[in-house]
């Protein structure tokens, strides 16, 4: 795995815990995803289908610079942040096969190496401030692909305080991607 912070409470609480088994309960209709946004169980839609091209090509451009023992992927899991009793299922990640061998229902945070999340009018500020900040803890890559804005941002290097570096392209223009991952990001298309 790859070298990051952990945070110092990893001890979910009961109410936590609760939330989890909720939300692995819940009878979600078909096309929406429930994820733990500010202590609450959030239930939105997928992302609308011009997300679709956009997240494929992130995902196929990643997947040639994924550390090894590692993959890139889009399937609706929800990863756990005990320690900010969080739950997300970002659009695209980067995590360790081995996380997914356990017999349960939502994915160890501290296997992600990459989350990429695509905004929309009603997931922006999430995605902007509580993921930011969530994120920029444990997360070594995060990317922001801002579809409001046309932009793209990425934030690297986690410590308990946030992400310390962050570099911001408009769409179309290439966007470096730090280690583990190393290259370059063709955003022409996003």
């Amino acid at each position: 795995m790859i070298e990051r912070p952990t945070p110092m409470d990893t001890q979910a609480s009961p109410a936590f815990e609760s939330l989890l088994r909720t939300v692995a309960e819940m009878d979600t209709p078909h096309g929406f995803k429930a994820e733990l946004i500010r202590g609450k169980i959030i239930v939105s839609p997928f992302s609308k289908l011009r997300y679709s091209r956009r997240t494929r090509l992130l995902r196929e451009q990643l997947q040639a610079h994924v550390p090894e023992g590692q993959f890139a992927d889009t399937s609706p899991f929800l990863f756990r942040f005990p320690a900010a009793e969080r739950g997300y299922g970002p659009h695209l990640y980067v995590a360790d096969e081995a996380a997914f061998e356990e017999d349960a229902l939502h994915a160890d945070a501290a296997a992600l190496s990459l989350v990429g999340e695509f905004t929309s009018v009603s997931t922006r500020d999430a995605d902007w401030n509580e993921k930011l900040d969530v994120y920029g803890s444990l997360v070594p890559v995060y990317l922001v692909i801002d579809m409001q804005d046309s932009e793209i941002t990425c934030f690297w290097d986690p410590s308990p305080h946030g992400y310390r570096s962050r570099t911001t392209v408009s769409s179309g223009k290439p966007l470096q991607i730090p280690e583990p991952f190393g290259f370059s990001l063709d955003t022409t298309g996003f």
